[in-house]
């Protein structure tokens, strides 16, 4: 087993130096050896085995350094709030694996986990962590996969990948944790393929999520949906995301509603590819260089309802992606965009279409201010209906204007609207 360096001995050493260390170790834990420098794995493996008859283990104040722990059923494993840590010694910590009703609560989990994620879940069922903290890994903190489980009021901070990855679970609910300083993402819910996932995420705090994997768009996101339906995102504070606060890809009917994004490098919230029925709502986007986009119709991308956000602060262009056009709103396929209060866009306040990609887009009731264009709409050949009535528009250049791709063909749609059957007004 690969030991750790003093160097990183220390560096974990330091991120741990909030957690109070003093206190005697408990009976069930009376072989354990806190702050020691030696590989606990096997005592407290048998202190997890022991424990197992009463259901009960209480780990004591102190750092552990183990990894390859197995987590048995029917049992809660709690340790000293802000005072017990178990630090990877060159692997991961430990895994419930096919497991009924396990509950960690108050441990904080952090070191070099090599290849492996910090702590995993899989094939398992009630199984929930609260008041844990994950802390700086080299890659995944938490991984739940083929699982029924709670994250609840955790932190999770310095991973060089993603702080929570989902795969192919059923019924998640990650709620009210503090997620940030990661490397690709905050919560990743994936799926193998395209199905019912109906994870919850909820209430939670993520910042600083970086991009260092590269890419166009699978990396630098606050919350991704991939293949994931059914999926709730709700009331989540996001900020400083590489690329996108709110990412959703190849999803059904998922919600995105009561968010806050700020600061977003690239589209602050995207429902992108072949989704299908997603509902954006009620969100604050303040500072991205697309504020929402419900776009790829040519991949099969369409019905939506976008309504009741606030957009504002669209940046020039996008510090990651230059081929990002700044829009507040833009949409191509079975969208309704409603009621939405759009403001400081340096291009298009609302878009509807690109080239061919525009078909049953209405655009109603929407207030956007100091925009350059206003609503665009694509007069390409091909394009298909819009029906645009009741917004309020103030300090644009062009109120309405038609497009080719990223020229504006008609300035003044309105006055031209006889030459586009297409287009509505109402």
């Amino acid at each position: 087993m690969r030991m750790m360096t003093n160097s990183n001995r220390r560096q974990v050493m330091a991120g741990l130096a909030g957690l109070g260390l003093a206190g005697p170790a408990l009976a069930q834990a009376d072989s354990l050896i806190p702050d020691g420098d030696m590989d606990q794995s096997a005592a407290m493996q048998a202190a997890i085995d022991g424990a197992f008859r009463d259901g009960y283990l209480r780990l004591p104040p102190g750092h552990f350094w183990v990894s390859g722990l197995r987590i048995p059923g029917n049992l809660v494993i709690e340790g000293v709030p802000g005072a017990t840590a178990l630090i990877a010694n060159g692997g991961s910590i430990g895994a419930v694996e096919g497991q009924y009703h396990v509950s960690l609560r108050d441990i904080a989990f952090a070191g070099d986990s090599g290849g492996d994620s910090l702590f995993s879940v899989s094939q398992s069922r009630n199984v929930s962590f609260e008041r844990c903290l994950f802390s700086d890994s080299p890659g995944i903190g938490l991984a739940i996969d083929n699982s029924e489980a709670v994250v609840r009021d955790c932190g999770f901070s310095g991973h060089g990948d993603a702080a929570i990855h989902a795969l192919d679970n059923s019924g998640l609910l990650l709620t009210g944790n503090r997620i940030t300083r990661c490397g690709n993402a905050g919560i990743r819910v994936w799926r193998s393929e395209e199905g019912p996932d109906g994870t919850i995420v909820a209430n939670n705090r993520i910042s600083d999520i970086a991009w260092v994997g590269g890419g166009n768009g699978q990396n630098g996101n606050g919350i991704n949906i991939f293949r994931a339906d059914e999926v709730i995102v709700a009331g989540n504070h996001i900020s400083d995301c590489a690329f996108t606060a709110v990412r959703l890809n190849t999803t059904r009917n998922v919600q995105v509603s009561g968010n806050q994004c700020l600061n977003s490098g690239e589209v602050a919230i995207f429902s992108e590819f072949g989704f299908s029925g997603s509902i954006i709502a009620q969100n604050i986007v303040d500072g991205a260089a697309t504020g929402i986009s419900i776009t790829n119709l040519d991949s099969g991308g369409k019905i939506a309802v976008c309504t009741g956000n606030i957009v504002r602060n669209i940046l020039e262009r996008s510090p990651v992606n230059p081929d990002t056009i700044p829009i507040g709103i833009f949409a191509e396929g079975e969208t309704a965009i409603t009621g939405n209060m759009v403001d400081n866009v340096p291009g298009v306040g609302i878009g509807a279409g690109w080239g061919p990609y525009l078909r049953n887009v209405l655009i109603s009731g929407n207030t956007v201010s100091a925009s350059t264009i206003g609503i665009a709409v694509s007069i390409a050949d091909g394009a298909g209906s819009v029906t645009i009535g009741a917004n309020q528009l103030e300090g644009s250049t062009h109120d309405i204007a038609g497009m080719l791709w990223t020229e504006i063909a008609e300035p003044d749609l309105r006055a031209a609207a006889s030459r586009y059957p297409h287009v509505t007004f109402s």
